[in-house]
């Protein structure tokens, strides 16, 4: 099985988001949009159905070389440095959520993963 570099990356960098997503609930992040939200985690993992569907379909299809799976990669990577801007932007504005160690850790691998994936796929496809 040979495995490209851009299939390892993405692998890691969904992961490392997918972990992400995970705290995010934990920390209602819903939250830092609309500090009056009252809602509950529902809507939040509803929309995560098929948002993560497409962060691991898109690794099949980075696997069979296909056309949307590099795009899907162009977007998980996006998603990663928005995730890293957004959080320390709150962070900045003295918010609470994802103050701790691993929370931070996680967002900061984001950033260069998602450079790096980014620039891997754009490789690829030239």
């Amino acid at each position: 099985m040979d495995l490209s570099l851009l299939f390892w990356i993405y692998l890691i960098n969904s992961v490392i988001l997918i972990n992400h997503e995970i705290d995010s609930a934990y920390w209602q992040e819903w939250k830092l949009v609309n500090p009056n939200d009252t809602s509950d985690v529902k809507g939040f993992l509803i929309i995560h159905f098929p948002m993560l569907f497409a962060i691991l379909f898109g690794l099949i299809l980075i696997d069979r070389g296909l056309i949307a799976g590099y795009v899907i990669s162009l977007i998980v990577a996006a998603g990663g440095i928005f995730a890293f801007f957004f959080h320390f932007y709150h962070l900045r504005k003295g918010r609470k959520e994802f103050n701790n160690w691993l929370s931070k850790l996680i967002l900061i691998l984001t950033f260069p993963i998602s450079i790096f994936q980014i620039a891997l796929t754009i490789m690829d496809l030239i």
